[in-house]
């Protein structure tokens, strides 16, 4: 299987979601895979590894959900699971993802609240930059889903866009959402740590590791780490080559910069209470 990098430069861009829509109106993550981006998460391939590095994937059922480009699900199948499923609703996108793993796993049409998978049927269920898109209906509606899919003492990792420091007044937050909104297409709507807290607690779920990293998803370092030098020159090149792009690219790295304080990249990764045994249970009187 070749390596991430290696697929990213044959991937046919015509081949993406929303492939069709002008550039002025395509969701920033979709435009920056027009460029050649590949890895699209707010905090990089590193708080990536983190989350799974906090999750023992070796032997376990593993559930993605809205998969992108397929690059998680790699770094997944390469610890060994047992088997792994990812689940998305657009049909571009879950083309991608079984060209990246093959015969590894199995990919289903579905939407991440509405999976159509059996309940208890998952040790571990992921998501990355998913959350972070939803409304606060559509975030409970998502963690629902996952906690109904995961098996007692299972496991729920995220990787999403995040506020600090967690008294941010709800004047700067409304701000950012609004600013991220106009330059990224998408009404995002980033939570502070505390708030992604509550937000897995209110579901019953336990929070066991979280970690941040900067939001530093346009910035030379990041992209050097993340795409190699051959990428960051594609990307490059095709910004040179496509002014409307271009744009569109600085509109967004200015909104990041003028926010840097507040933004910031999050994982969480929370677990499922396992059932009593029955040493732990209460003897009859």
């Amino acid at each position: 299987m070749k390596n991430n990098r290696e697929d990213a430069a044959d991937l046919d861009t015509s081949q993406l979601p929303m492939a069709a829509r002008p550039i002025e109106d395509v969701p920033g993550h979709w435009l920056l895979a027009r460029l050649g981006k590949r890895v699209l998460r707010p905090g990089g391939r590193e708080l990536t590894l983190q989350m799974l590095d906090a999750v023992p994937l070796a032997g376990l059922d593993v559930v993605e959900l809205a998969p992108g480009l397929g690059l998680t699900a790699r770094e997944i199948l390469a610890s060994s699971p047992r088997s792994y499923t990812a689940v998305d609703e657009s049909p571009e996108a879950a083309a991608l993802v079984r060209r990246a793993i093959g015969e590894a796993g199995r990919v289903v049409d579905g939407d991440a609240a509405h999976t159509g998978l059996p309940a208890a049927s998952a040790d571990a269920v992921i998501g990355e930059a998913l959350l972070t898109m939803q409304t606060d209906r559509g975030k409970t509606a998502i963690i629902d889903e996952a906690v109904r899919v995961l098996r007692p003492g299972g496991y729920y990792a995220i990787h999403e866009l995040g506020l600090q420091p967690d008294e941010l007044d709800d004047h700067a937050k409304t701000a950012i959402r609004q600013d991220l909104a106009r330059a990224i297409k998408v009404n995002a709507r980033p939570l502070t740590m505390a708030e992604w807290r509550a937000a897995l607690a209110g579901h019953g779920l336990e929070v066991e590791f979280t970690a941040t990293a900067p939001m530093a998803l346009l910035d030379l370092r990041r992209n050097l780490a993340d795409e190699g030098v051959r990428g960051v020159l594609r990307i490059a090149g095709n910004l040179v080559r496509n002014p409307a792009a271009r744009r569109r690219v600085l509109t967004m790295r200015t909104v990041f910069r003028r926010h840097r304080q507040a933004l910031v990249a999050v994982t969480l990764v929370a677990r499922r209470p396992a059932l009593p045994t029955d040493s732990t249970a209460k003897e009859p009187a």
